[in-house]
């Protein structure tokens, strides 16, 4: 991982200033599943990377749920849309903690990924944080999985938040979670 200044991570400065900042969504028409984060943490907003800060678990559960043939560092996330992935979020500024955003913030978020999605058409729509689904698009009793509604068309999933301070799920669990999505868009 690089920040701004080089080094091998972003310094206390440099993630500072990230916040508020915003990151380029990964996104590309016909996609087969777009992931949707809550908002980019500071490293992402730092380093230019979604799920950028060592310890978030959404690159290994990409891989362990069989998206990608192996691996990927948040650096090679330009492969994505070559496998037919993709990546945004439901609120565009990146914050410490995805607990700064208000509920207002995830409203219009929500209308706005309804807007991404009806624009680009990906097959799925793999929102990353149940919570935040929850309050975006006033669903107060989803859970995880496949939603029975769609959005613009595209299917829906919820996807437990990989982030390192959910400690409700378990590396295995979020791997095994990502694996039925994908045996889902096979499907």
């Amino acid at each position: 991982m690089r920040g701004a200044s080089g080094a091998g991570r972003p310094t206390k400065d440099e993630l500072a200033a990230a916040a508020d900042r915003t990151i380029p969504d990964l996104i590309a028409p016909g996609l087969d599943v777009l992931f949707v984060g809550i908002n980019p943490g500071l490293w992402s907003a730092a380093t230019g990377w979604h799920f950028a800060r060592p310890g978030n678990r959404f690159w290994p559960a990409l891989h362990r749920g069989g998206f990608t043939p192996r691996q990927l560092h948040p650096s090679e996330q330009a492969q994505l849309p070559g496998l037919g992935l993709g990546i945004t979020n439901m609120v565009a500024r990146a914050s410490a903690r995805a607990d700064e955003l208000t509920p207002a913030e995830l409203v219009t978020g929500a209308e706005i990924l309804t807007g991404k999605v009806a624009h680009y058409r990906p097959a799925w729509v793999a929102v990353v944080g149940v919570t935040a689904y929850r309050i975006g698009f006033a669903r107060p009793k989803a859970g995880f999985g496949p939603q029975p509604e769609t959005l613009a068309g595209a299917r829906l999933w919820v996807l437990p938040n990989p982030s390192g301070l959910n400690a409700h799920f378990t590396p295995e669990t979020l791997g095994a979670a990502f694996g039925e999505l994908r045996a889902a868009t096979a499907g």
